[in-house]
């Protein structure tokens, strides 16, 4: 008789730290061989994760892989409590069902996962039905609701323009600026799983056409937009600031988030080099840990 087929096991590395930390772990996580980093918080995992926290938890290809990096990181970092598991069985990739429900993202537009019945209750009320797979973007996190929310205060000048969303994740805050009445959108991502996935969420919400999604670097992306939305960890802003700027059209709006307080002076610094004039700030929290979004305008 032949044997059943074993249930998959999926290695992994964890730890908990302040979420100051999270860009300095995430780069040793990744030096020491891991394929992924999921980012916990409080806004996403409220029961798990105290405010200010952060846990992060690190994939590897092969269960050896994680069980070697973990005296690694523990020598790196021994103040951390770093953890190794494995996740038993497929069952995990749809853990976050469970609890992912409808909410209010701003005032009109509502986010709906595609498995739940949901009617507008509002005659104002917009419905996004997404689906955020294993990309970044659920718009549970305040990096993602600071950036949708300003979206929505500027609707009026985001009419008929063209925006570009660098790191698109799920596509949530192009297909925000679609459903706010951008002309069309551009979504640009280096992992090609988020871009299927945001492509999946473009036509459940029949935009399909309206937004156009690639793997171009920015570096390469030829247009200037009148919206410019970038919802990246600090120091890859601040590396990307000159490209960053160079996309954006005399007059037009740069929204950066995932900038913690601590780090929004480093950041403004490096885009008013760039030639870009900060006009506004908007925080979530308290503290450095707050999460901060800036607003940079292109000299007219």
């Amino acid at each position: 008789m032949s044997q059943a087929p074993s249930e998959p096991r999926f290695p992994f590395v964890s730890v908990r730290a302040p979420a100051a930390r999270a860009a300095e772990l995430c780069d040793a996580l990744f030096e020491v061989g891991a394929t992924g980093i999921e980012e916990r918080d409080h806004d996403t995992h409220p029961a798990e994760v105290e405010p200010g926290a952060v846990c992060l938890v690190a994939s590897f290809a092969a269960p050896e892989e994680a069980t070697d990096a973990l005296p690694e990181l523990r020598a790196w970092a021994p103040e951390l409590a770093w953890e190794r598991g494995d996740v038993v069985g497929d069952a995990w990739r749809d853990k976050y069902k469970e609890h992912f429900a409808p909410f209010a993202l701003t005032a009109t537009v509502t986010v709906v996962p595609p498995w739940v019945e949901y009617a507008p209750s509002r005659p104002e009320e917009q419905r996004l039905e997404l689906d955020p797979g294993r990309a970044f973007g659920t718009g549970l996190h305040a990096t993602t609701s600071l950036c949708a929310s300003y979206l929505e205060a500027r609707r009026a000048a985001l009419a008929g323009q063209p925006v570009l969303d660098v790191g698109t994740g799920s596509g949530i805050l192009a297909l925000v600026a679609l459903l706010l009445g951008a002309s069309r959108a551009t979504g640009i991502d280096v992992d090609p799983e988020a871009l299927e996935v945001a492509r999946e969420n473009a036509a459940r919400n029949a935009v399909g056409r309206g937004l156009a999604l690639a793997p171009t670097p920015l570096a390469d992306v030829a247009e200037r937009f009148a919206f410019v939305v970038a919802n990246i960890e600090a120091r890859t802003l601040v590396a990307l600031a000159p490209a960053l700027a160079a996309r954006l059209a005399p007059g037009g709006e740069l929204l950066l988030s995932g900038v913690l307080a601590a780090e929004r002076d480093e950041v403004a610094a490096a885009f008013e080099r760039a030639g870009l004039a900060l006009v506004t700030t908007r925080a979530r929290g308290d503290g450095g840990d707050a999460w901060t979004m800036l607003v940079f305008e292109h000299p007219a």
